[in-house]
This record gives C-alpha cells, sequence and structure tokens, in this order.
C-alpha cells in the first residue's frame, strides 16, 4: 500500500467520520459553548479512543471482540449508560458550561477545561460499540490481501482518524452559526434540555440494541 492509496481512501473516511453520532454532537456542543478551536482540540480524545480499537483491530482482538456477546453487550451497556448520564446532567444544569451570552468566545481556553472536553470525547467514543463494529468488521474490508497488514492498517488509520478532525471542524463550525440564535437565558437553558435530550435518547436507543 502507498501513500495514494490512503489518498483514495480519505473521501470514504470523511464520508464515514461525517456519520452524526454522540462524538460529532459533542464537537457541535463544544463549538456552540466554547468555539471551534476548543471543539477540535477536545476532538484528540475521540481520536485516542478510535487509535486504540484500531490497534486492537490490527491485531485480530476486534473480531473476538464481536464474536463474544457478553463483552459487546457489556460494552453496549456502559456507553449507554454514560450517555444518559450526560443527558440527564444537561437537562438539570442551570449553569451554560462556558457559554458567554454575549456571544463572544474566550480567545485562550483554560487548559483544564481543554482536558475535561478531550476527556468526554475519550469517554464516548471508548464506549461506542458502532466504532468497534467500523475498525473489527467494516476497516478491514478495505485491508488488501497479500499486502503487509500493519502497514495498511498504518496508512488507512492514519487517514481515517484525520477525518476525524475533519468532522469535528464541521461540526465545530455549524455549532459555531448555531450559537448566533442563543442570546437570552431562556436560549441557553433550551441549548442544554436540547443537549440533554439528544444524549438521553442516543443512550435510550443504545439501550434497545441490546434487547435483541
Amino acid at each position: 500500500m502507498t501513500l495514494f492509496d490512503a489518498v483514495l481512501f480519505a473521501p470514504v473516511a470523511l464520508l464515514i467520520a461525517l456519520t452524526p453520532g454522540p462524538n460529532n454532537f459533542c464537537a457541535m456542543n463544544n463549538g456552540i459553548r466554547h468555539g471551534i478551536g476548543a471543539a477540535v482540540l477536545a476532538t484528540t480524545g475521540r481520536v485516542v479512543a478510535f487509535a486504540i480499537f484500531l490497534s486492537i483491530s490490527a491485531v485480530g482482538l476486534g473480531a473476538m471482540l464481536l464474536a463474544s456477546e457478553t463483552a459487546f453487550t457489556a460494552i453496549k451497556w456502559i456507553g449507554a449508560l454514560y450517555l444518559l448520564y450526560l443527558g440527564i446532567s444537561a437537562w438539570r444544569s442551570r449553569e451554560f458550561s462556558g457559554l458567554d451570552l454575549d456571544g463572544a468566545v474566550p480567545a485562550v481556553q483554560p487548559q483544564r477545561r481543554i482536558s475535561r472536553l478531550m476527556l468526554q470525547e475519550f469517554l464516548i467514543g471508548i464506549s461506542n460499540p458502532k466504532a468497534i463494529l467500523l475498525f473489527a468488521a467494516v476497516f478491514p474490508q478495505f485491508i488488501k490481501p497479500g499486502q503487509p497488514a500493519i502497514e495498511q492498517f498504518i496508512y488507512l488509520g492514519g487517514t481515517y482518524l484525520l477525518a476525524e478532525y475533519a468532522a469535528s471542524l464541521f461540526y465545530a463550525l455549524f455549532g459555531r452559526q448555531i450559537r448566533r440564535f442563543i442570546r437570552t437565558s431562556r436560549g441557553a437553558q433550551r441549548l442544554n434540555r436540547t443537549t440533554g435530550a439528544f444524549f438521553m435518547s442516543a443512550g435510550g436507543l443504545l439501550i434497545g440494541t441490546t434487547q435483541h
């Protein structure tokens, strides 16, 4: 595999990365509340989680995880409960999580806040069963037999992880546009409840899939 093959894979990777889901909604939410730069930096947490899945898939453990119904169901439950926790916390919040109602975004984000946003992205990513399916089942379909698998995983995996940053930027930009419509405390409260409703719905849907 060559760098050219990775470039050809880039549009596919970007389309997959742009698929709506909890992590991308998190990036949009961070774009609204903390600004585009903070949202993109926070994506590093997601990328670390996905890099772990990529490494697991590269050594063949991903298929074993998918084959273990107990392990896969456990990950689903962990992910669902975490999304429900985020949703309930956002819904009940009376704070606006750094949202400045005059529309300004701080030029410099406190390091502690960025670290917290990275951790949130990581926890959402590492407990997302769709990511396991992507790297353990779908991703290997692009691996060419007869060529060094590890090298291909590095090329394709690196391309996909970069696509996640691009997707995060897209959603953060969209979130920045939404921000202009939030000018009052009531509007910010609606944002909290919308955020909470999305995460709770995502958690509920994930719980529903564990019943099948």
